[in-house]
């Protein structure tokens, strides 16, 4: 089982595995993954990604200006040479080598100036737009639900928020401004080969056809490459987590080996794929030597054949010459930092895959069902996971307001999943949830977390203090109100910490047993103040002694509002107002406990077993 504590609200839904086959759970007529999430086409990459670039188009702006600046800079040096050449033979004044180095060292400061500045201000566009796109991510991912996300790879979504925006942080930082600087030089060289001698120029363009074929033989094969590398390294950090969350449970069973033979298989996928790309880009690379030394061969050929006839001066040709070979640098980066930018954009494709992943809108509320006292009523409804065996067949449950609701069976028995679709988090294949008459599939999720709250058996303690962790689902209350829900719930020992309420918990911080973060959720339940409070074996966790704690702080929570619990010990069913057997998805008995007893029916079994034949 696995669960999702969710900060806004307080809610922790869980997933079990209640069929035989892995549930998936997902709102109908919305977008549902499996095993890792979808990717963004490039377009709707660029639709994402442009708004937040026009935010701060001005850093933009002063990127190109610097770049272009520092790239006309870069001329100054084959200039002066090439007039050096021409100007110095027979001549005794020494005073020009003065004044060309003079300007060389000129245009270098101002190339560097720009340089520097172009670096500052592109960090000023890039660091705040990667820091943006990945807070949508994740906002994104929140507001999807548990439900939906828990049928994906938890590592593939970890590298989408970590290892994909590094990787755009790392091109926006290094790739981009060599990208830029590149780009102009070659534009800016290209123009000044040009006006040196145009038939030099001609030559230049050679060049051109030569370029083009290396990437038309690089690009269509490199691309996928780079966004099968991605999803490599997603599976890869996702077998990584799963075995360092894992690893008690692999010693307890002595599976290491299985499990360290599955992690080498994916590292060893995205190694194979790394020296892959490397490979590509390596033949990229001889490529573009081999049509660097071939148009640097014509170009001087060209320059003895004009020089020769008296047309062209030695200095021209020695300028023509020294730009040709400034391009090389420049778009030897370009083709060598392909792979690089391909890399990042099949990062940006993985985060806008997830960004763009649509979200149902659910505009309705609950107000108007809980000024009627709405019961909660779950009418026909059938559920199954990506068309698998059905986890509920034809279920009719009311739960009035007040009233609660114990639901045993079985592992495998849909106890779950009637309590997920319970609390809206899994919107009914088939069926209808409602309150007070109001679909819950329609209504917003703040809204339903106002009235509707679930803990399920796993809760999530955040790396806060104990006041910020129950004020999860009120952020404004205040500590009085915190105090009042943990004295409700029986938490007397939060007065015996280091710090009381102030302690920090979560990872790093104070450790808390499986009881006292139970009751950490339910306080939260407590200050939330829901109408329907759903309990998912939230007390299972807990030993004998904790149990009956943790028992008696559900009980105060339930004091008052509508409950459906699912129980993992009949003694919680016990003192329900209605008890619920399940089988394979159906209810198969209701009633109260002696009811069931006198029935003799499954619930009667299932009490002998639990309490001993008494």
């Amino acid at each position: 089982m696995s669960s999702t504590d969710t900060s806004g609200t307080g809610i922790s839904t869980a997933t079990h595995t209640e069929t035989g086959a892995a549930e998936a759970p997902g709102a109908a007529g919305a977008l549902v993954t499996t095993g890792t999430l979808p990717l963004a086409s490039g377009r709707e990459s660029l639709a994402v990604l442009w708004p937040l670039l026009k935010e701060r188009r001005g850093y933009l702006l002063l990127v190109c200006l610097t770049g272009l600046v520092a790239s006309v800079a870069g001329l100054v040096a084959p200039w002066v040479i090439g007039w050096l050449v021409d100007v110095l033979p027979g001549s005794q004044d020494y005073a020009a080598v003065w004044v060309g180095a003079g300007a060389i060292a000129a245009a270098g400061i101002v190339g560097a100036a720009c340089t520097w500045a172009g670096q500052a201000w592109l960090a000023q566009l890039t660091e705040p737009t990667v820091a943006r796109l990945r807070e949508m991510v994740m906002d994104r991912s929140l507001r999807l639900g548990a439900a939906q996300m828990e049928t994906t790879e938890t590592g593939d979504l970890v590298s989408r928020v970590a290892e994909d925006a590094r990787e755009i942080s790392q091109a926006a930082t290094a790739v981009v401004p060599l990208v830029v600087q590149s780009l102009f030089t070659v534009i800016v060289s290209g123009v000044g080969l040009a006006t040196v001698d145009w038939r030099l120029g001609l030559v230049g363009l050679v060049a051109l056809p030569m370029y083009w074929t290396t990437l038309r033989w690089y690009l269509p094969r490199s691309g996928p490459i780079y966004a099968a590398e991605r999803a490599a390294f997603g599976t890869r950090a996702s077998r990584l987590l799963g075995g360092i969350t894992g690893s008690r449970t692999l010693h307890a069973f002595d599976a290491q080996d299985s499990e360290l033979d599955r992690i080498t298989g994916a590292s060893g996928r995205a190694r194979d794929l790394s020296i892959r790309v490397f490979y590509f880009v390596t033949r990229a690379f001889s490529r573009n030597n081999r049509a660097e030394v071939t148009v640097l061969g014509l170009l001087l050929v060209v320059g003895f054949v004009l020089v020769d006839a008296g047309t062209l001066t030695a200095g021209a040709v020695t300028t023509a010459a020294l730009l040709f070979h400034r391009l090389f640098n420049p778009i030897g980066a370009l083709v060598g930092m392909v792979d690089q930018v391909q890399s990042a954009g099949a990062s940006l494709v993985r985060m806008v895959g997830v960004i763009t992943m649509p979200v149902p809108e659910r505009t309705a509320t609950l107000e108007s069902a809980t000024d009627q006292h709405g019961a909660l009523d779950l009418s026909g409804v059938s559920h199954s996971y990506g068309g698998g065996a059905p986890a509920l067949i034809d279920v009719d449950l009311t739960v009035a307001p007040g009233e609660v609701v114990a639901v045993v069976g079985s592992t495998g028995a849909g106890k779950s999943t009637l309590a997920l679709v319970a609390a809206g988090s899994v919107v009914p294949t088939h069926g209808s949830a409602r309150m007070g008459g109001v679909p819950l599939a329609d209504v917003d999720p703040l809204a339903l977390r106002q009235h509707i709250t679930m803990v399920s058996q796993e809760v999530h303690s955040f790396a806060t203090t104990i006041a910020e962790n129950v004020r999860a689902p009120r952020p404004e209350a205040g500590l009085a109100e915190v105090r009042a829900a943990l004295q409700t719930v029986g938490a007397d020992w939060v007065d015996d910490l280091p710090d009381g309420v102030d302690t920090v918990i979560g990872e790093g911080g104070h450790p808390l047993d499986p009881m006292q973060a139970q009751m950490i959720a339910l306080a939260r339940v407590e200050l939330a103040d829901p109408d329907v409070v759903i309990l998912d074996e939230a007390t299972a966790e807990a030993g004998s002694a904790g149990a009956r704690r943790l028992d008696a702080a559900a009980a105060a929570v339930l004091k008052d509002r509508a409950g459906l619990v699912v129980a993992h010990r009949l003694s919680q069913a016990a003192t329900a107002d209605r008890i619920l057997v399940m089988d394979h998805g159906r209810i198969v008995e209701s009633g109260t406990h002696q009811e069931l007893l006198r029935s003799d029916g499954r619930y009667a079994e299932l009490s002998r077993a639990w309490f001993g034949g008494v």
